[in-house]
């Protein structure tokens, strides 16, 4: 098995985080612009004695993808 690379997965996560932020900053510009995906209603799976409820929902934006690259060069360069 290869080695997960904690260093990378943890620079990609920030730079989506610092991504969306940028997005809600300018929300009025291109930068906003994205997609989002997942479930538009979470699932409730009821077993009498405990409740769960799954739910996940992605929004990709262009300042989200501009913070990804921004932090694989980051990545590059302390690698």
């Amino acid at each position: 098995m290869k080695k997960v690379n904690w260093v990378l997965l943890v620079l990609i996560l920030v730079g989506f985080v610092i991504g969306r932020f940028i997005g809600t900053y300018f929300s009025g510009t291109f930068l906003n612009y994205g997609q989002s995906f997942g479930l538009s209603s979470p699932v409730v799976l009821d077993l009498g004695f405990i409740i769960l409820t799954f739910g996940l929902t992605i929004q990709i934006t262009i300042a989200s993808v501009i913070g990804v690259i921004i932090a694989l060069v980051i990545y590059r360069f302390i690698r």
